[in-house]
């Protein structure tokens, strides 16, 4: 063993062991931990040339290869050039007047200016210097040579000025039309010299909303002065890109300093919309995750959006939808359309009140309408009549706020959880070659089984904190959305829900927490902004906190954990009433009109079971409850169904009891208890099964 090796041979331990071996080395030279730098290996030119063609842009641009963007390009700049000369032809008689009335000034100054050239002022103050230093050569020679050149000028103008003068004088009795026309136009060419001071000829439209074009610096500005720049001695902001066109705008796309995510930007953009001396409607940073959390992506627009034209809602005119397909819905802040997946979804949307949430249910309403095979349930419960439109094609329309129409949400819900048990034990039923893609409602089944209506079912309950924070319903209003959301969405049931409220007791969490697709509007705090979006919505940077209440109908639309800025399609009241009747002949020629359409009885079914009832009425933190105590609590609760049961004395009314108890498999039992009246029949809690057994 040497002196600088010590070995611990296998000998020395147990056969049992795994042989160990250790060495120290002293005095030894540290060892760096980067890899070495490589030569370049073979076969790397192909290598960078794929990685640039990954990510080259489109050779041709995309708004070229897209039809409908080439005819939206070429129908703008047709209407701009096509307004620019009306604009301009229809004040040609204006234009003409001011030229008109520069004339006098303009000829004075033409004639001015003629003077100085036959006199040929240029050279008088050459002359006057030779003459004042007695040069007689010079000025003799200057002289010679201003006579030579003055005296053609003179004759030349004296012929001009006969010419014309007679041409004029003949032009007039021989064709005065063309005489006036012509000093007409020779007075307005005398004008254009007769400008005067900075008044404009031509009347100039100045577009406060245009914005200047977006560089380098004034991002790097802007970071620097909200904060966001690199440390002394590291890395700043660096562009991935240049800065480039983007739709109606710039875009810029940019690494942060090293240990700042692009969230921080986000937190600040009122701040940095300030610091760009922009609106705060044009300036848009995103967080772009598929690069690192330091790109930044900053979108600013060229034309204030808050002040541009409204684009219209691709349906509004002609055309059908289709629930099983994208909705068209808005448009985000490039003026790009935005379409919204209902099928095998549901959808929350929440905002305080005037950040226009009755524009986004008009749109989405509007846009299930136009699916003839599209069920419509609508329970608004503000009573303001905001959906009105669309209430001769529903199957079911309820407008009010009063505990009748708040009863009619619930048995809405009631009728939804009771169809989707019906459409999932047919599907139930179905061979597997029929529901390649799972067990739920296709499009093929629905028209393959017309019998068994399997059309989108789309429940929508604007106003809904209406029924999550009522003393009564609250429970019973969560639990089944709560069941709808998580179970109905397969067989085409959908649940829209709205609120003006999205605080933690107007949006139970077992309800936010299930919804699939969820649309914010501006709101207060990051908690409202989290109830709608989801847990960690806020520091992931989707945050309709720092939308404003201007900028109505603009919220954050969500699916997952991505989302994107969105503003609803603006549709008056008007227009609605006019889709909507689209809408009504198409379901009159598809013939799928049906409840109050058609003026029929909504059957609204009632699953909820004697089950259901007693764990809504069981007092909490309470084990036994005789029979006629829960009587007079399942009364209270739902009079319509065991009023008569108070009637009875206490033997019938736990007789009839335990008989609707019978076919859940539930007895009565003779129960103590000394809080309350002694023995009699009663139930324990232990004894109920759970509302999904039952």
């Amino acid at each position: 063993m040497t002196d600088n090796v010590v070995q611990l041979h296998k000998d020395a331990i147990p056969h049992n062991l795994t042989e160990t071996i250790i060495d120290v080395v002293q005095n030894a030279e540290p060892r760096p931990v980067d890899p070495p730098e490589q030569t370049t290996p073979d076969g790397t030119w192909i290598a960078e040339r794929q990685a640039y063609l990954a990510d080259a842009p489109p050779v041709v641009p995309p708004a070229l290869r897209r039809w409908g963007a080439f005819k939206e390009t070429v129908r703008w700049t047709a209407s701009y050039y096509g307004h620019i000369a009306a604009f301009h032809a229809l004040r040609a008689p204006v234009y003409l007047g001011r030229l008109l009335l520069r004339s006098p000034r303009g000829t004075g100054r033409l004639i001015v200016r003629w003077g100085k050239w036959v006199a040929d002022t240029e050279a008088r103050p050459v002359e006057a210097k030779a003459a004042a230093s007695a040069d007689i050569e010079a000025w003799l020679a200057l002289s010679r040579e201003h006579s030579r050149r003055v005296r053609p000028r003179r004759i030349a103008s004296i012929a001009v000025a006969t010419a014309t003068g007679i041409t004029t004088l003949v032009s007039c009795f021989l064709v005065p039309g063309w005489t006036l026309g012509a000093y007409v136009g020779a007075a307005a060419m005398a004008g254009l010299n007769g400008k005067k001071g900075d008044k404009r000829l031509i009347t100039r439209y100045v577009a406060t909303n245009i914005l200047r074009r977006l560089d380098s610096n004034e991002v790097f500005e802007a970071l620097a002065a909200i904060g966001i720049e690199g440390k002394k001695g590291r890395k700043g902001v660096e562009f991935a890109a240049e800065v480039m066109r983007d739709g109606p705008g710039w875009r810029a796309e940019v690494d942060l300093p090293p240990g700042i995510e692009a969230t921080a930007v986000l937190e600040k953009r009122s701040a940095l919309a300030a610091a760009m001396r922009r609106p705060i409607s044009t300036v848009w940073p995103e967080a772009d995750r598929t690069v690192h959390p330091g790109r930044l992506v900053l979108w600013v627009a060229q034309r204030d959006p808050a002040k541009a034209g409204r684009k219209l809602w691709p349906l509004m005119k002609d055309g059908q939808a289709d629930v099983y397909e994208p909705l068209p819905y808005g448009f985000d802040p490039r003026g790009n359309l935005v379409e919204m997946t209902l099928m095998y979804s549901n959808l929350l949307v929440g905002g305080i009140p005037g950040s226009g949430k009755t524009s986004c249910a008009l749109a989405i309403v509007l846009g299930v309408a136009l699916d003839p095979t599209a069920e419509l349930w609508i329970y608004e419960l503000k009573g303001s009549g905001d959906l009105d439109s669309v209430k001769p094609i529903c199957h079911r329309y309820v407008s009010g706020d009063e505990d009748e129409d708040l009863e009619a949400a619930l048995s809405g819900m009631r009728s939804g959880i009771a169809e989707y048990q019906r459409r999932a034990k047919f599907i139930k039923s179905l061979p597997a070659s029929e529901v390649p893609e799972g067990r739920k409602v296709t499009r093929a089944i629905a028209e393959k089984y017309p019998e068994q209506q399997l059309g989108p079912r789309v429940i929508v309950i604007d106003e809904v904190q209406e029924l999550f924070t009522h003393d009564d319903y609250k429970d019973e209003a969560a639990a089944m959305a709560t069941r709808l959301i998580k179970k109905a969405r397969a067989y085409g049931i959908i649940l829209i829900l709205l609120t003006q409220n999205p605080d933690a007791p107007s949006l139970p969490s077992s309800v936010s927490s299930s919804v699939g697709t969820r649309l914010c509007l501006a709101v207060m705090d990051w908690r409202a902004n989290n109830n709608v979006l989801g847990t960690g919505a806020y520091d992931r940077g989707l945050r309709a906190t720092d939308i404003s209440i201007d900028e109505q109908g603009t919220g954050i639309l969500a699916r997952g954990r991505e989302g994107t800025t969105v503003r609803a399609a603006f549709i008056k009241q008007t227009e609605a009433e006019d889709i909507a009747k689209r809408a009504l002949a198409l379901r009159m020629a598809a013939g799928t009109l049906s409840g109050q359409s058609v003026g029929a009885e909504v059957d609204e079914q009632d699953v909820e079971t004697i089950v259901d009832h007693l764990w809504a009425v069981w007092p909490d933190g309470v084990e036994s409850v005789h029979s006629h105590r829960l009587v007079e609590a399942l009364a209270a609760y739902r009079a319509d169904l065991y009023k008569p049961w108070t009637e009875m004395d206490a033997a019938g009314a736990s007789t009839a009891l335990s008989a609707a108890l019978k076919p859940f498999r539930v007895s009565t039992k003779q129960l103590q208890i000394r809080e309350c009246c002694g023995g009699a029949k009663g139930l324990r809690r232990t004894d109920l099964p759970s509302v999904e057994d039952a």
